[in-house]
């Protein structure tokens, strides 16, 4: 896969490409027994993916931090399938808080839990905190989606093993992850203000995505549960979450208008890793344009990926503690 089939749409080995839709790379599959969550469902390629896997019968909890959004996103997809089976839960990733909060109402439900995608983010924001003295775009797109797993983590193994059912996590990153700071990640100064950049610190967290992925990837094998973790980059698409750099990446469109995909197309990839057959037993690998691709070599050290494990825990347990 290469940049002549992304500008073409021509399919990779798996039988797809950058043209193909989600709802065409889950046309036949049927997920009616299946119950999965999609963090930031409420909009965008989120939306997308909550609608989907509606579509293909899935019960879909769309977690976001906007209710009001959260519910218009429902009604939308019900109003297109009544038989869809939507619920919404609040969740802001980058409060601890919230997360905990989320998961607490989630497992009140008393659902099965076969699928999560950790799909929210923010993307290129100005140098801001977390309510837990965190930079704002790890703690939301790396920090909040480790939690709201390791949290759940128990429920997937627990739907795993009573269901014979493959459990299944998308963590989706980014192409970005390739432009981060130069030791990967700045465990020294993730909170680091005067060399701050908002570029470099989403490809910081987008990295992390990856590299969370994987090591959890390890984890579960390791264990033997039945559930796979597997990264996606979803393309470039123009949704909400570039609302910081909207007229930026406007310009950028102009002149780039070849590799840009749609909103169908950008969550192809995602409900792929979800719901395609062709991916049982598949584990710690990244995707794009529903193709196996080998990411940064940042994303691929081991080391490094068990260092951001630690640091993490570190991190949802104390977060002061642990940057000060």
């Amino acid at each position: 896969m290469g940049i002549f089939s992304l500008i073409t749409g021509l399919p990779g080995p798996s039988g797809f490409g950058s043209a193909s839709t989600a709802e065409q790379v889950t046309d036949g599959v049927d997920a009616s027994n299946l119950t999965a969550i999609v963090t930031g469902g409420a909009s965008g390629i989120g939306l997308e993916t909550a609608r989907v896997l509606a579509l293909r019968k899935a019960h879909v909890i769309i977690a976001a931090r906007n209710m009001d959004a959260a519910d218009e996103a429902r009604k939308l997809i019900l109003k297109e399938n009544e038989a869809a089976r939507v619920d919404v839960l609040k969740l802001d990733l980058c409060s601890v808080k919230s997360v905990r909060a989320f998961v607490d109402n989630f497992n009140a439900l008393d659902l099965p839990l076969n699928i999560l995608i950790n799909n929210a983010g923010v993307m290129f924001c100005p140098y801001q905190l977390s309510e837990d003295g965190i930079e704002m775009q790890f703690a939301t797109n790396h920090l909040g989606h480790f939690l709201l797993t390791n949290l759940l983590l128990d429920k997937m193994k627990n739907t795993a093993r009573n269901t014979g059912i493959e459990g299944r996590i998308v963590n989706l990153t980014s192409i970005a992850h390739l432009h981060t700071y130069e030791e990967g990640i700045r465990f020294e100064k993730i909170n680091d203000k005067i060399s701050y950049s908002d570029k470099k610190a989403y490809g910081q967290s987008k990295l992390a995505n990856i590299l969370h992925a994987n090591e959890l990837s390890r984890h579960l094998q390791a264990e033997g549960a039945n559930i796979t973790v597997n990264s996606v980059h979803p393309g470039l698409i123009m949704t909400n979450l570039m609302r910081h750099s909207f007229f930026l990446m406007r310009i950028v469109q102009v002149f780039t208008y070849i590799f840009w995909k749609n909103v169908p197309q950008g969550a192809a990839t995602t409900c792929f890793a979800a719901l395609h057959p062709s991916l049982k037993g598949v584990t710690g690998k990244y995707f794009l344009d529903c193709n196996e691709m080998a990411p940064s070599v940042h994303a691929r050290n081991e080391a490094l990926a068990k260092k951001l494990w630690e640091f993490s825990q570190k991190l949802v347990r104390s977060p002061q503690n642990a940057t000060n």
